[in-house]
């Protein structure tokens, strides 16, 4: 015990600030998951209401009010209980023997069972308003504790990360010197994978500028390792001082190529892909099928794609992101609208990918050793609230292909052999071009299906080398 809280003595400020912030997160949602709970049925209490609200309106003027309603009162209640029972059954068109039942019973039968049925129904749809905003409660609550435990594992991986090697920063200076500039500051930190981030502070001379490139080759010179200014950063050094990112180069690299037609040959596709660098040197592509075709389900593909593609970028993990949009879709709107999502996350460092997938059609992997189908049976998201990912890792070597594609390629081929079909066309061509593989792809599937797109149809091939 004592050793434990000898090293709490030590915790860095910023991840104890980040651990407060977490736990309010949590603690927010514990709350949001005490409050409410979902419920299918009605209470007796809200039955009594129903019961008076109903003989209020109904049996005020009727001659019969003090027999059913004094001895008579258990068995007429007994009735409305019976018409409740028999409209969650039936609808509003009850059974013929209730009816009649009913009718001898009450003088005003056809207005009491009107009356009855009006409250009912206005009760019902209370509890699915109430199970609707549960639902929305708890996704966000899923959501908050997603975030929390992100932010506690991105505070912990940094503080552990951060590099001390006073003897590198001093031959790093000097290195940087050498080159026209001076260094304000550095930084290094080494990721788990032992990769080195490093963020240095530098400036040219005055009245001068230096290509951050001459930074980078300082840091490869001192570190014997391959580093690289991280995209988006500026590729001059004034002589005002600017923080720069470097990150280790990876070993392998890809590219991508794209075909794709609407439905009917019209221009506007339902289908929607975005390719983008992540943090960490991963590369991730996203395809997302739109329900139906045309202007709305591109709106609605385009919509994911981009909120997955903002996540993604901010740092979030695949799974996360699919999750805390996912919660945002179901919790958003009362219609049914929903979009595949078929993700491929790519370590350009180990050369690996992992696939995720929703509601996506079959994807294909491409290597020396023959053609590999991957499928999934899973629902598409903006549809439960728990949604079920499919996720796939695969080790992939020089030339390898990952090829995905939407519904609509597969469809277009003959029932019964369509993912044989489409995986034969792929392990028989020899071309290494991804856009061409994409288009000869697109290609042979419309020539064989010998009829105009019945759905939008997109080919996604993406190829891997070493660098």
């Amino acid at each position: 015990m004592g050793e434990v809280k000898e090293k709490e003595l030590f915790v860095n400020p910023y991840v104890i600030q980040m651990d407060k912030f977490a736990g309010s997160l949590k603690h927010l949602s514990e709350t949001f998951l005490g409050l409410e709970k979902s419920r299918r049925t009605l209470t007796g209490e809200e039955i009594d209401e129903m019961f008076a609200a109903v003989s209020e309106k109904v049996c005020g003027g009727c001659e019969r009010k003090s027999l059913c309603l004094g001895e008579g009162r258990d068995r007429t209640r007994q009735m409305v209980y019976e018409i409740m029972a028999a409209a969650e059954e039936y609808g509003a068109e009850l059974n013929v023997e209730l009816k009649r039942k009913l009718q001898k019973k009450c003088i005003l039968a056809p207005r009491f069972l009107r009356e009855t049925l009006e409250v009912f129904q206005a009760e019902k749809q209370k509890i699915v308003w109430s199970r609707k905003m549960v639902m929305n409660r708890e996704g966000c609550a899923a959501s908050m504790n997603a975030f929390a435990d992100l932010v506690q594992h991105a505070a912990r991986e940094l503080d552990a990360g951060i590099c001390m090697d006073e003897h590198l920063q001093k031959k790093v200076k000097n290195q940087l010197k050498r080159r026209g500039l001076k260094l304000l500051s550095s930084v290094f930190f080494m990721t788990k994978q032992g990769r080195y981030e490093v963020h240095l502070t530098v400036r040219a001379p005055k009245g001068q500028c230096v290509a951050s490139k001459e930074a980078a080759e300082a840091l490869s010179v001192c570190l014997g390792r391959k580093m690289l200014l991280v995209k988006g950063e500026c590729p001059v050094v004034t002589e005002n001082y600017g923080t720069l990112v470097f990150m280790e180069g990876p070993g392998f690299q890809t590219i991508q190529g794209v075909a794709k037609i609407g439905k009917g040959c019209q221009k506007i596709s339902g289908d929607t892909f975005a390719m983008t660098q992540l943090p960490g040197g991963k590369e991730g592509v996203v395809l997302s099928d739109g329900m139906g075709s045309g202007e709305h389900a591109f709106q609605e593909s385009a919509m994911v794609v981009e909120m997955l593609e903002e996540l993604l970028e901010a740092g979030f993990p695949p799974q996360t992101a699919v999750q805390m949009m996912n919660t945002a879709l179901v919790a958003g709107r009362e219609e049914l609208c929903f979009s595949t999502v078929d993700m491929c996350i790519f370590d350009l460092y180990q050369g690996s990918c992992e696939l995720m997938k929703a509601g996506a059609s079959t994807t294909f992997i491409r290597s020396s050793a023959g053609v590999e189908k991957i499928s999934s049976a899973t629902l598409p998201v903006g549809v439960l609230q728990e949604l079920e990912i499919q996720r796939t890792s695969r080790q992939l070597g020089d030339g390898d292909f990952v090829i995905m594609v939407t519904d609509g390629v597969l469809d277009a081929l003959p029932v019964g052999n369509q993912e044989a079909m489409l995986s034969a066309l792929i392990g028989g061509s020899s071309i290494n071009n991804p856009g061409e593989l994409a288009h000869y792809l697109l290609e042979q599937v419309l020539e064989m299906s010998g009829e105009v797109p019945s759905d939008d149809m997109t080919v996604l091939a993406v190829g891997i080398w070493k660098v």
